[in-house]
């Protein structure tokens, strides 16, 4: 009797933690014999139907009064309330907005300053993050520290501070306002996607690059025949951030390209926007959403992919 009382003290001492555990993992908000009732079922399928529709209303929302109130005759546009769904579709206000705003042009400018901005970040983030990652130059510690406090810094506390230096850029007495160089340099500096960069790159195993270095290879050529070729996922999501910054960004731009023909894309609508109705000017902002709209769409994956590779070594 007093055996049998040992053995299953151990054994509860030996499961016990296990047991512990398994519990805890089971602790909800709701537990699963609740969930298992007819009225636990209900109840948490009318929960999770409510919070869903609340955030495609709150996402969806205004999207969907954009690409709609461009389907709308002026009138309809301002009245009050205003209308779930058109009365009449005008689809000839989208290609009207096309002609009047000159949107082409617009999306060409975008075009060209956003991959150009793109060029640059891979070319000197990738360097910089590589560097400070693999390299190890003397206070590379307090460079990283210095560049991840600058995220602390609102964005447009240093607009004063950098106008002024592409109005006279020190050293070289130039002046790049109306130049792309003027949305290309500000942009390379860019702490976010060079710490995402460093991140990535201390997840490769050194191994990979000690083998390189015992074969020859330099370490420009390491970086361009073994990590770049590894760092994929991350380069997409740094490309992705690079086009998406330019493309939205309004304030800089407006302050930099005074001259019409060379406007990014928000900035030409907001400075068309007080001569075209308003259904006219609502299809002009919904054709400048649609690219980054499709980006988000086609690579969803991949920015997730990439924003969490690098978290785990090994």
């Amino acid at each position: 009797m007093a055996s049998n009382t040992l053995v299953s003290r151990r054994g509860s001492r030996r499961h016990g933690p296990g047991r512990a555990a398994e519990a805890a993992r089971q602790r909800t908000l709701i537990s699963p014999a609740q969930l298992g009732r007819p009225r636990g079922k209900a109840f948490y399928w009318i929960v999770f139907t409510v919070v869903v529709v609340l955030f495609t209303v709150a996402f969806l929302g205004p999207l969907y009064w954009m690409v709609t109130g461009g389907l709308k005759t002026t009138q309809e546009v301002v009245q009050s309330p205003p209308t779930a769904f058109p009365r009449s579709l005008h689809t000839e206000n989208y290609s009207q907005a096309w002609t009047v705003m000159d949107l082409s042009r617009l999306l060409f400018n975008t075009l060209y300053y956003a991959f150009g901005a793109l060029f640059f970040q891979l070319v000197l983030d990738v360097a910089a993050a590589y560097s400070l990652s693999k390299l190890r130059p003397v206070f590379g510690k307090v460079i990283l520290g210095m560049m991840l406090a600058t995220l602390m810094i609102p964005a447009t506390v240093l607009v004063v501070p950098q106008y002024l230096t592409v109005l006279d850029v020190p050293l070289f007495q130039r002046n790049l306002v109306n130049s792309p160089w003027a949305i290309w340099l500000p942009s390379v500096t860019n702490a976010f996607n060079i710490f995402l960069l460093k991140r990535f790159f201390d997840s490769i195993p050194r191994e990979l690059l000690d083998a390189a270095a015992i074969d020859g290879a330099s370490p420009l050529r390491t970086l361009r025949s073994i990590v770049l070729p590894i760092s994929r996922p991350i380069l997409g999501v740094v490309s992705i951030f690079a086009v998406v910054g330019v493309w939205k960004d309004f304030l800089w731009p407006m302050l930099t390209l005074p001259d019409p023909s060379k406007q990014t894309l928000n900035v030409g609508i907001y400075s068309l926007a007080s001569g075209v109705p308003e259904n006219v000017l609502i299809a002009a902002l919904t054709i400048a959403s649609i690219p980054t709209l499709l980006i988000f769409l086609l690579f969803q994956r991949n920015i997730m992919s990439g924003l969490t590779a690098g978290g785990l070594k090994g």
